[in-house]
């Protein structure tokens, strides 16, 4: 094929099971080498109530699972999944969870510098393994720089509200066409794959979209 398979991947930058799930991901392209694959990632917040700023991250497990006792045996499963990922969760680092829009504001500017893979790692890695800041415009820019964005840009544009409608609308989109959970992996705006899949089951979602994206070739076909 000429073009490559377009795989919008919506996710937040605060959701573990998303990094398990671009882990999984990873897996499945290497299992179909041959099949070229356009990544977008896309906005999401899981929690929007979250406000600027952040909020105390055992004040936050307390509001969200009731207490600790329940947080870490959900955080239990996800630190075994990660595991088989090589991810090494730390989620006693976290001292607060943020507010995402910031961080997806980033992720979008980085797709202008064919960056975007290499931030949306980043974040992942400073949040989940580093318990680091995500939010606050000195972090995003020390981010920016390290993956060879253009920092000084990235400074200005934080420091106002540039594209922060257009992230929230994004958000409000996904909403609507029913996506409730994250990571969820849409192959060529035409079908859907909840979840961080396992990566067989991603490699069957590809040649799925393969077959799609070769119909109207084949139909145009002489008989």
């Amino acid at each position: 094929m000429s073009q490559p398979i377009q795989l919008d991947v919506i996710s937040d930058t605060i959701c573990p099971w998303c990094y398990i799930g671009k882990r999984r991901l990873e897996k499945a392209m290497a299992l179909r080498p041959d099949i070229r694959v356009d990544v977008r990632w896309r906005p999401y917040q899981l929690d929007a109530t979250i406000p600027s700023g952040g909020v105390d991250r055992k004040e936050y497990l307390e509001r969200k699972f009731g207490g600790p006792e329940r947080a870490q045996q959900i955080y239990a499963n996800i630190r075994a999944a990660g595991a088989e990922e090589d991810i090494p969760f730390a989620f006693e680092k976290i001292a607060r969870t943020p507010n995402t829009i910031n961080s997806h504001r980033l992720i979008r500017w980085a797709a202008t510098a064919d960056r975007q893979d290499a931030v949306v790692e980043r974040l992942f890695q400073r949040y989940f393994l580093e318990g680091g800041d995500v939010e606050s415009p000195e972090a995003l820019v020390e981010i920016a720089r390290e993956q060879g964005m253009d920092a000084d840009l990235i400074a200005e544009l934080i420091a106002g509200d540039a594209d922060v409608e257009l992230v929230e609308r994004e958000i409000r989109t996904a909403q609507k066409i029913g996506v409730t959970g994250v990571p969820c992996f849409i192959f060529l705006n035409s079908f859907g794959v909840m979840g961080a899949q396992s990566p067989e089951f991603l490699a069957e979602a590809f040649d799925r979209a393969l077959a799609e994206a070769r119909q109207p070739e084949d139909a145009d076909a002489p008989t």
